[in-house]
C-alpha cells in the first residue's frame, strides 16, 4: 500500500508539473510555429562606436560594445520601438532603444534610456546594471517596464514608467518586503490583451497580474501596475505556479518571455527555458535555451491548465549557437504588426534576432 501511495503521489506531481495539457482542448490554444526572418538576422549586433558618459564611472564608455540582446518591443505612433539590453566591456548592462517603421529595420538611439546612476537605485543596479526589459502599456497611455537590477550578487525585479519611452522614472524593486531584500527575482511578464495592433495591460478579476521568476514561476498582483503584491500561501511563502519538467526541453528552469496574452482559451504565456544536462531532452545540448508555451486560466491566472511538450523555438542558426553564452534563444519582445506577430529575441546572449509567429 505504501508503494502504491508513493506512486500515485508521484503521478499527481508530474501531472501538476505538465499542466495536464492533453485534457485542455487539444492544442487549439497554442501558437503553431515560428519562422525566422533570416534575410534580416541577426537584426542587431554589438557596436563599439556607441558612446555615452557614465555618471557612475565618471567617464565615457562604449556601452554597446560587448553584446546586445534580450529585447522587448511595443507599437507606438505606427512605429515599433525596441528596448534592449546592451553590455559594455566591464559587463555592465544598460537599456537602449531603437525604432522601426516596418519592424525589421531599426535605427538606434545613440545613448541608453535606462541605466545605473547616482540615484536611490544605485546599490541595486551597480555594477551589474539594468537588464532584460519587458514593456506593457496601461490604458491611460503610461508605459510600464519591468527590468532586472543586478548588483553582481543578487538579481532583483524592478519597475520603471514613461510617457514617451525615452524618459523613464524608476519605481524601485517589486518585492518590497524586507524578507525578499536578498531574494533572487527577475523577469516580469504582465497579462495583456490585444485590440487591433494595440497591446494593453488587462485586469482579471479587478487586478493586474504578473508572472515572474526564473527556475520556478511565481505571481504578483497590482491595482495600478506600479505597486505589486507577491502571491503567497498561508505560511507566507511564495506560491509556485509553474516548474521545470524532467525529460523535456524545460527541465532545468522556466522563465517568463514577453507579456502574457489573453486568448479565448485562457492566458497564453510564452516562456524561456533551459535544458538539464542530466535529466533533460537528450536531443538538446546541456543548458540549451528554448521557448515553450503554457496556458493559464483566465478565471484564475495562477491555475496552470496546459503546456506544450515541444519547444516553439530553440538554437539552430550559427548566431544562436555561438556567442557569449552558447545555444541561447531568449524571447522577450512581441508585437502585432500588419496582421502578424513579430518576435524579438536574444541570440547567443550576444545579438538580437527577429521571427514571425503563426497563430
Amino acid at each position: 500500500m505504501k508503494k502504491l501511495a508513493t506512486f500515485l503521489l508521484l503521478v499527481s506531481f508530474l501531472l501538476s508539473c505538465s499542466g495536464g495539457q492533453k485534457a485542455v482542448n487539444g492544442t487549439a490554444w497554442m501558437f503553431k510555429y515560428i519562422e525566422r526572418l533570416d534575410e534580416y538576422n541577426p537584426l542587431m549586433e554589438p557596436d563599439s562606436r556607441s558612446e555615452y558618459y557614465c555618471p557612475v564611472r565618471k567617464k565615457r564608455v562604449n556601452w554597446e560594445e560587448k553584446s546586445v540582446f534580450n529585447p522587448t518591443a511595443v507599437l507606438k505612433d505606427s512605429r515599433v520601438w525596441m528596448l534592449y539590453r546592451a553590455q559594455d566591456k566591464f559587463g555592465t548592462s544598460r537599456i537602449g532603444i531603437a525604432n522601426s517603421r516596418n519592424g525589421t529595420e531599426f535605427r538606434r538611439n545613440p545613448v541608453p534610456v535606462l541605466h545605473p546612476d547616482n540615484d536611490t537605485m544605485k546599490d541595486f543596479e551597480w555594477e551589474g546594471g539594468c537588464e532584460d526589459p519587458r514593456i506593457v502599456r496601461r490604458d491611460d497611455g503610461l508605459y510600464v517596464m519591468t527590468y532586472t537590477a543586478y548588483d553582481k550578487k543578487f538579481a532583483r525585479l524592478c519597475l520603471a514608467s514613461s510617457r514617451d519611452l525615452i524618459n523613464w522614472e524608476k519605481h524601485g524593486v517589486v518585492l518590497t518586503d524586507r524578507k525578499y531584500r536578498e531574494f533572487w527575482s527577475k523577469s516580469g511578464a504582465i497579462v495583456c490583451e490585444r485590440d487591433g495592433s494595440q497591446i494593453t495591460a488587462k485586469k482579471v478579476k479587478g487586478k493586474y497580474w504578473m508572472y515572474w521568476g526564473d527556475t520556478d514561476l511565481f505571481m504578483a498582483s497590482s491595482d495600478d501596475l506600479l505597486s505589486w503584491r507577491p502571491m503567497e500561501d498561508k505560511k507566507g511563502k511564495l506560491t509556485r505556479v509553474m516548474m521545470p519538467r524532467p525529460g523535456l526541453f524545460d527541465s532545468r528552469l522556466v522563465e517568463p518571455g514577453p507579456f502574457a496574452l489573453i486568448k479565448k482559451e485562457g492566458i497564453v504565456l510564452l516562456y524561456n527555458s533551459a535544458n538539464s544536462a542530466s535529466s533533460g531532452d537528450k536531443s538538446l545540448g546541456a543548458d540549451a535555451y528554448s521557448v515553450g508555451q503554457a496556458l493559464f486560466s483566465a478565471k484564475d491566472p495562477s491555475k496552470l491548465l496546459a503546456r506544450s511538450d515541444k519547444y516553439l523555438l530553440t538554437a539552430e542558426r550559427d548566431f544562436e549557437q555561438v556567442g557569449e553564452v552558447a545555444n541561447v534563444c531568449f524571447l522577450e519582445g512581441m508585437v502585432w504588426v500588419n496582421g502578424r506577430w513579430l518576435l524579438y529575441y536574444g541570440a547567443g546572449d550576444s545579438k538580437i534576432a527577429v521571427a514571425e509567429m503563426k497563430e
